[in-house]
């Protein structure tokens, strides 16, 4: 059986330790399908299909990479894609608390689906959508913080942000 694995996430936007934990999770599961949360409580900069245009950018020649988009619960998403795993990426203790909280939910909802966390490497510990946000919002070069695959200038921000 395929070990699948849902990352889930905002992606607003996809940043260089996003691409870390997705990269790394490929050496433990047979396929991730990265889900950009349509979350209609949440103002993002870039609408959800610019955020999964960009992510296959970054993933265009992985096939074990899908890329989707969901709203609702996480937990409903992976059973509908018959996924037993949902893979997160941790930066700092308070990433930890915050996603603890989520997975024990979780796993009260769905205990036959896991959850795995995934420590970002040193260097991108600061790194964080929202200020990646912020700085693309301020006329800043965000560059250095996505993937090499990402232009920023060729993406459009979303009309209601």
């Amino acid at each position: 059986m395929k070990k699948i694995a849902v990352f889930p996430g905002t992606f607003d936007p996809f940043t260089v330790g996003h691409e870390g934990v997705v990269k790394r999770g490929l050496e433990i599961f047979d396929e991730i399908i990265i889900a950009v949360g349509a979350n209609p409580l949440k103002k993002c900069l870039y609408s959800v299909e610019t955020r999964k245009k960009m992510i296959s950018e970054v993933f265009r020649n992985e096939p074990r990479i899908k890329v989707d988009h969901y709203e609702g619960l996480t937990v409903d998403y992976c059973r509908k894609h018959n996924a037993k795993f949902i893979l997160r990426g941790l930066r700092t203790a308070a990433d930890f608390e915050f996603e603890r909280a989520i997975a024990q939910m979780n796993r009260i909802m769905a205990p036959d689906i896991e959850s795995v966390f995934i420590l970002t490497i040193p260097e991108h510990a600061p790194v964080n959508s929202t200020i990646i946000r912020d700085i693309i919002k301020s006329g800043g070069d965000a560059s250095m913080f996505v993937p090499s695959a990402i232009k920023l200038s060729d993406y459009k921000f979303d009309e209601e942000s």
